[in-house]
């Protein structure tokens, strides 16, 4: 099991456990009688894990936003039911492919977009579209395997990723070395010291960002 789904899985089993205890103290079966401060407490947790774990738009998602306006203890009990679903679908490993596609599928297009300002003779642009690309993929690689990318409120900088990702053994020392060295390609392009660096390595740093993000998916 990927490191991802293990802090996901992690996620909704504490939520589903604390549901599980106040379900044990309460007397009727639809929770009725569960104090209406804990309930909506657990009730919004739940929502927010669902909000931030489930796909944009997906059934679990629609059917969380479906239960405004029911009863407290009906969307107490069918947000449980919402999330073990979310939850057996990780374990099976069908969100996580498709939202990796995604991703892959979105990092293809601009890398082939640097590819073609390369082929135009844009060496400049397509090192800072690639470095681009690079950055978010460290920020969903940050996602995937549940380490902050926002620091003190302010997002963190790219070389402070790269970092943290090596040292949780999300990717290799080596790959470290060699993301630090894109980054510093693509600091040059976005300031324009573009005597700095050539076509060629730029060219190169295309190809390498491509087969990075192949082999770490997020």
């Amino acid at each position: 099991m990927a490191l991802n789904q293990k802090v996901i899985i992690n996620q909704i089993d504490t939520l589903l456990d604390r549901y599980e205890k106040a379900r044990s103290r309460a007397k009727h079966p639809d929770l009725s009688d569960l104090p209406n401060q804990e309930a909506y407490e657990i009730v919004t947790l739940m929502a927010a894990a669902i909000d931030r774990l489930a796909p944009l738009d997906s059934r679990y998602v629609k059917d969380t936003k479906d239960l405004k306006g029911t009863s407290l203890d009906n969307r107490l009990t069918v947000s449980a039911g919402i999330l073990r679903a979310l939850k057996s679908d990780y374990l099976a490993g069908n969100l996580q492919s498709i939202s990796e596609l995604i991703h892959a599928g979105v990092f293809g297009d601009f890398l082939e977009m640097a590819d073609y300002l390369l082929d135009q003779g844009y060496k400049d642009p397509a090192a800072v579209i690639a470095g681009s690309v690079l950055e978010e993929h460290l920020r969903k690689l940050c996602g995937k395997s549940g380490s902050p990318v926002i620091q003190n409120q302010n997002p963190k900088k790219a070389d402070t990723l790269n970092s943290e990702l090596a040292s949780a053994n999300i990717y290799s020392k080596l790959d470290q070395k060699s993301v630090t060295a894109w980054l510093d390609l693509r600091n040059k392009a976005a300031h324009g010291k573009y005597s700095e660096y050539t076509k060629d390595q730029v060219a190169l740093m295309v190809q390498a960002i491509r087969d990075f993000v192949s082999r770490h998916p997020a």
